[in-house]
């Protein structure tokens, strides 16, 4: 009986056959079975497909002892959202570490200076973002274990430097990107184990606008394939920076809740972050969740009700509300 493999099939089986990881290959063939025709005819390849995973899977397991669990490429997150930056050689990715934060980013003009990843904490208002610099990629390499970093964070930044060739660092980018399920697909989402989405969202970091040619970001534009936001920076122009990270900050989703005791006034430095459209009891739950189950009322101040006004448990927040928590 004929296996009439699908597309999905065929093009979850390249993702495999390029994976440079076992975990990479071990969520390529998690897609091949989810996708694969349930039939008579795929029997034996479903079977050769579980055998490959548990051989992966036990593989996965032993060199993570043998290493004591240690991946440099696993940057635990810090602030309201981590964005890991992915470019080709002397992009400016360290640049923008260092023009944005205070860690020590080695900025030179030869490439492959970013020998491990280098993580840095930039200040958008009164919240903090983590912004991580990741060695290059190239046509021909990328950094085996790379795939981690990009898996793990909220949001992907991908640096053009537009004085450079731009056609070439979209193609190489974005091939990667595409070819690692990273970039997002509503018609075809691909999921873990745990039913979360593989992809994450992108975005554009224009860099050396200023030693650019004229029609450096009209050319950056015709090779998109894709919608894709795209912040126009230079190092040396902070008032560019600063409109990157709000971009970014755009880009999180995510809103500012600053907490209120009642009979005290409001703290307005150290705001709870949530994604955009969490309720009064998501807040709640983050500050306390045993503590969440005894929310009796709440009232708010902010751009969509009366100040003061009482809300429900399930009140949708927006971004700089003021909350006061009452409980039984």
């Amino acid at each position: 009986m004929p296996a009439n493999l699908t597309p999905a099939y065929l093009k979850a089986d390249k993702w495999f056959r390029e994976a440079t990881t076992d975990e990479e290959k071990i969520l390529a063939l998690q897609e091949m079975m989810r996708v694969i025709p349930k039939h008579k005819g795929t029997e034996h390849i479903q079977a050769d497909l579980r055998k490959k995973m548990s051989a992966l899977k036990e593989s996965a397991e032993k060199k993570k002892k043998a290493s004591h669990g240690f991946d440099i490429f696993h940057i635990p997150k810090t602030g309201a959202g981590q964005v890991t930056l992915l470019g080709l050689p002397n992009s400016g990715k360290s640049a923008i570490v260092s023009g944005t934060t205070h860690a020590k980013a080695h900025v030179a003009d030869f490439p492959f200076t970013t020998s491990i990843p280098l993580p840095g904490i930039a200040l958008f208002e009164d919240i903090k973002i983590e912004i991580v610099d990741i060695p290059p990629i190239t046509a021909d390499f990328a950094p085996s274990g790379i795939i981690n970093a990009f898996r793990n964070c909220d949001l992907i930044g991908v640096v053009i430097d537009l004085s450079g060739n731009i056609q070439e660092q979209v193609k190489v980018c974005f091939d990667f990107l595409e070819s690692r399920r990273l970039l997002p697909d509503p018609n075809s989402p691909i999921l873990d184990e745990d039913g979360k989405s593989l992809a994450r969202k992108c975005f554009i970091i224009a860099t050396k606008q200023d030693s650019a040619p004229p029609d450096a970001i009209d050319n950056l534009k015709k090779q998109l394939t894709r919608p894709i936001e795209i912040s126009i920076i230079s190092v040396n122009d902070k008032t560019s920076l600063d409109k990157m990270l709000a971009d970014i900050f755009k880009l999180l989703d995510i809103v500012r809740i600053y907490a209120k005791k009642p009979g005290h006034e409001p703290d307005m430095k150290d705001p709870f972050v949530l994604p955009r459209g969490s309720t009064v009891m998501d807040l709640a739950q983050s500050i306390h969740k045993e503590l969440a189950e005894k929310l009796k009322t709440a009232r708010c101040w902010g751009s969509t009700v009366h100040n003061g006004q009482n809300v429900h448990k399930t009140h949708i927040l927006c971004d700089k509300d003021i909350i006061e928590l009452h409980f039984l």
